[in-house]
């Protein structure tokens, strides 16, 4: 493989120093205290290896989504081991060594498909998917996937789209650790939903 073109090491730089301008901007706007209901949900599926009705309600507001809508009232309805099963599976494949990042944020996305509320959209099932693997997953929003369009990258609406927002955040990684900067998936997610604000 040769060398980079000029403008892809154009490219790569702009999109480092806006990233890095977004993590700044982040850290200076937003309390360390707010993390703190997705951190306790993060142990206990840690310890339990599943999502439960209770985690989904705490992490629907900790993303600030709206609960008051008829996938919300579905969700109530099925038995919490029920979806205690479809987020074990989820579970499983987020940390499912043997498959890429973006293999395993498929995967996982795809095992929430059935639960009310998981069926379309990726904001909830991307958080649900973070929890369940917080040192490889990052979290999707609209505000990130205006960010990712803004930096030149190509992410659109077709299903699968979670999978290709972790190919695009493992490509931000990898470009940020050549210039010197190690970040975890979700230190990218947060300064992509600053740079899309």
């Amino acid at each position: 493989m040769g060398e980079p073109a000029n403008d892809e090491i154009g490219m790569a730089a702009a999109c480092v120093r806006r990233l890095l301008e977004a993590d700044a901007a982040y850290q200076d706007s937003v309390s360390t205290s707010y993390d703190e209901v997705v951190v306790e949900v993060i142990a206990r599926v840690g310890d339990v290896g599943s999502v439960g009705k209770l985690d989904i309600a705490a992490l629907t507001t900790w993303k600030r989504l709206r609960a008051d809508t008829r996938w919300a009232a579905e969700l109530m309805s099925w038995p919490d081991a029920e979806v205690r099963r479809h987020t074990a599976q989820a579970v499983t494949f987020a940390n499912d060594a043997s498959l890429s990042v973006p293999d395993a944020a498929g995967q996982a996305r795809g095992a929430l498909s059935p639960l009310p509320g998981f069926g379309t959209g990726d904001a909830l099932a991307s958080t649900v998917c973070f929890v369940a693997a917080p040192d490889r997953l990052a979290v999707y929003d609209r505000r990130a996937h205006a960010a990712v369009s803004e930096l030149g990258f190509d992410l659109n609406n077709r299903p699968g789209r979670y999978r290709r927002f972790m190919t695009i955040v493992e490509n931000c990684r990898a470009v940020l650790l050549e210039a010197g900067h190690d970040w975890s998936a979700r230190r990218v997610d947060t300064a992509l939903f600053q740079l899309g604000g």
